[in-house]
């Protein structure tokens, strides 16, 4: 006679309770399934989350777009992030040229980097919990707010790029002198992540069946791998060398005095330069209309002094068109509070403050006789006054009226840069050291008795920066202000560099980034070696795993032709013992 619901007895009525418990735990929520496809998808409920199939990582071939999509944003957002963070050493420079454009001051630079480093970050976060979703088995659904947030992501970080690319097409010579200094830490991280990469991929591999594609995804990924794995191969950095190869530190000049303390072309500016331990101060000279040369960089006196205030109608006049007299009237500190270029303001003392904000303009004399008293070197550019100036053709002599009958300061310590007349200059003071912009050839320099070259950072060489160095002529690099900058200088033997940092500068005992070439070598070997040994193990281990499951599913079959199809009616027979015996309490109840 068969059994009935009342013959179960009470062991076997435990074990199936216990057996129906194990059943159900398989579907049970699994927390961190649930907080990563909740992040990614907004699917927060156990029945929204599915298990891939092999070879079927997406719902849909739009989802699959969606992950393309994710993981181009984030080689964009992150070309994009890091090129605008090496580009720190210009950010001056291009918040002053969109001051000039837009004719108000906003730290733009400082915007541009918060966002780069915002839009990275939400990329970089998605793209992990994508790759965590692959390696739990789930299939991906991208939330359609964050299929919104990926498509403005990728349109201004192709917009920045482009735009920064065709203003500011220079600093990505920055970006290939970083890679001097970046590049083994680039390496390593690169390494680290094609290695934690190995699981998704080796988990994925294991399970689909078609050969084909298996090879479409360990093709590129090994190519990945031999890429990193040899991309050392191809870097050459003045930095990797023996420390005792290293030449001395290069001589620091102040950029316009020191413009992260004091407003850049004032007295002020070139005190506080020498009192950090500047070498040489650098600055700008242009005429006035009355024959007195004084230290102005800009076309107007808009930026630097409060000419809109004093003289409304002549903001956008060249300074060369105003008297000596009239340039005393303005004020040239309190604009460095009020716009605080390098955010640095509040850093100064109250002393210090009070008397940035009472400076006036700077004339050429005072400059040099305050680098005469502490015996420093100068450089200068000498601006052409406009037509219809009365000096417009005599500038030259005037200004070497003030430095050989006004100052105090010697021939010798003058670096004269103006290429205009320069033969006539040498002919009536062969004292004056001549430097240059050209990099012209060794002989033509010595034949003009050029002394220094005066050239952009970005054109930095130590091969060319050696050769002229063999025929005594030195290098200096413009404008050097950040510290991974000046220690590329550094190592590529530059003699000096113009800075507006030189305080930070001085205190750079040796270069941020120096090692032998053999202590390169056995870093990353290193790294390549063990993260070779890592990823052979993680797809030994899924290579193991996919083997015992597929042993596992062949035993699971038998079990379904005999005891598991008992297992399931005695099963069913507890789950309607509990609901006749709840009918029952609820008769006796009535």
């Amino acid at each position: 006679m068969g059994s009935t619901p009342t013959s179960v007895t009470q062991p076997k009525l435990g074990k199936l309770k216990v057996g129906r418990q194990m059943l159900l735990q398989r579907y049970q929520h699994q927390p961190l399934v649930c907080c990563l496809a909740g992040l990614y998808g907004c699917q927060w409920r156990r029945y929204q989350q599915t298990l891939t199939q092999p070879g079927h990582c997406c719902r849909s071939k739009w989802e699959c777009g969606s992950f393309a999509l994710i993981v181009l944003t984030f080689c964009l957002s992150l070309v994009f992030l890091y090129f605008w963070s090496e580009a720190q050493n210009d950010y001056n420079d291009f918040d002053w040229f969109n001051f000039g454009n837009l004719g108000f001051w906003f730290p733009w630079s400082l915007v541009l980097l918060i966002l780069a480093v915002f839009l990275f970050t939400y990329v970089a976060v998605l793209l992990l919990l994508a790759v965590c979703l692959l390696s739990e088995g789930q299939r991906l659904y991208l939330h359609w707010c964050h299929k919104i947030g990926i498509l403005v992501t990728l349109i201004l970080s192709i917009v920045a790029s482009s735009v920064l690319s065709d203003l500011w097409g220079r600093e990505w010579m920055t970006v290939l002198l970083s890679f001097q200094v970046t590049a083994p830490y680039l390496h390593i991280g690169g390494v680290v992540l094609i290695t934690l990469l190995s699981w998704p991929i080796a988990f994925h591999v294991f399970r689909l069946n078609m050969k084909v594609s298996r090879i479409a995804i360990m093709l590129p990924y090994m190519t990945a791998i031999v890429s990193l794995y040899l991309a050392p191969l191809g870097l050459k950095s003045p930095c990797i060398k023996d420390s005792r190869n290293l030449g001395s530190a290069p001589a620091l000049i102040g950029h316009r005095g020191a413009p992260m303390l004091a407003p850049e072309n004032t007295y002020m500016s070139f005190e506080m330069a020498l009192a950090a331990g500047a070498d040489g101060l650098e600055t700008d000279v242009t005429i006035s209309y009355d024959g007195v040369p004084f230290l102005m960089h800009d076309k107007n006196l808009l930026r630097t002094t409060d000419v809109e205030d004093v003289f409304p109608n002549w903001t956008h006049v060249s300074p060369a068109m105003f008297t000596w007299r009239e340039l005393q009237s303005l004020n040239a500190g309190s604009w460095f509070f009020s716009q605080d270029p390098f955010r640095t303001a509040s850093s100064l003392s109250s002393g210090q403050r009070l008397q940035a904000q009472n400076q006036s303009v700077c004339t050429l004399r005072s400059f040099l006789d305050l680098a005469a008293q502490h015996g420093k070197l100068v450089v200068f550019d000498l601006y052409r006054p406009p037509r219809g100036h009365p000096y417009r053709d005599t500038w030259i002599t005037q200004t070497l009226d003030v430095i050989h009958n006004q100052s105090s300061i010697h021939s010798s310590q003058v670096l004269w840069l103006p290429p205009e007349l320069r033969d006539f200059v040498q002919e009536l003071d062969p004292e004056l050291q001549q430097i240059t912009h050209e990099q012209a050839p060794v002989e033509e320099l010595q034949l003009r008795r050029i002394a220094r070259l005066n050239i952009h950072y970005s054109s930095m060489s130590e091969t060319e920066i050696r050769k002229y160095a063999a025929a005594n002529i030195s290098t200096n690099l413009y404008v050097v202000s950040e510290p991974w900058l000046y220690s590329l200088a550094w190592c590529s033997g530059a003699h000096s560099v113009a800075t507006n940092a030189v305080h930070i500068l001085k205190k750079l005992q040796r270069p941020l980034f120096l090692m032998t070439p053999d202590e390169y070598r056995l870093m990353w070997t290193l790294t390549d070696i063990t993260s070779l040994i890592l990823i052979m193990m993680i797809f030994m281990f899924h290579w193991w795993r996919e083997r015992v499951l597929a042993i596992s599913v062949n035993n699971s079959s038998e079990l379904d032709n005999g005891s598991y199809r008992q297992f399931r009616a005695e099963l069913n027979d507890v789950w309607f013992l509990s609901n006749m015996n709840g009918s029952e309490k609820h008769e006796l109840s009535l």
